[in-house]
């Protein structure tokens, strides 16, 4: 299978209709969505009819994804996924980053290595301009991430969101990275 990017100890390849299993488990675990809807369960159709479909989609302004299968590359064991995905679909200027890998992974430096990995073939193959990611104030492991991979806070906010789950009323944050802070790390 094609790879798009490997690091010292994970691979990154684009998802395939395959994946919907290991992302019915990940989903399930409480703890890996915890920050993202509060815990619940994930069906198995909403898997299948709208979050794969999200993470096969093709970027124009890239020429590819912007979701990718996460792997350990010793094992291939299926670790979770990252997202660098621009917001706009047609330019690459601004994209956000994003992670969800399995309990097993935390606390082993997957998540900072395959962010810094995506960011540093943004700035240099993909004419990303900026980085951003977004994550709920009281998620102090995600926002430790971005930090260690070079994303600086930028602003606290909050939405209005249809079901606020635990924590989401100290809101959330922003983070960022540029091309010229990167050039001058």
């Amino acid at each position: 299978m094609h790879v798009f990017l490997e690091t010292t100890r994970l691979s990154l390849r684009p998802f395939t209709e395959a994946d919907a299993d290991h992302l019915f488990v990940l989903d399930n675990d409480p703890e890996v969505v915890r920050f993202i809807n509060g815990g619940k369960p994930t069906s198995r159709e909403t898997i299948e009819t709208r979050i794969l479909p999200r993470l096969l989609h093709d970027y124009p302004c890239f020429g590819t994804r912007g979701f990718w299968a996460a792997e350990e590359k010793a094992t291939g064991a299926f670790l979770g996924w990252f997202a660098f995905r621009p917001l706009d679909e047609h330019s690459p200027a601004v994209v956000e980053l994003g992670y969800r890998l399995n309990q097993a992974s935390w606390g082993r430096g997957y998540a900072t290595e395959g962010s810094r990995a995506l960011i540093d073939k943004g700035f240099t193959d993909l004419g990303v301009e900026r980085v951003t990611a977004n994550t709920m104030a009281v998620n102090t492991r995600s926002r430790r991430v971005m930090e260690k991979s070079g994303l600086s806070f930028l602003r606290n906010y909050t939405e209005d969101w249809p079901d606020p789950i635990p924590g989401s009323e100290h809101g959330e944050v922003e983070y960022e990275l540029t091309r010229s802070e990167w050039q001058q790390r």
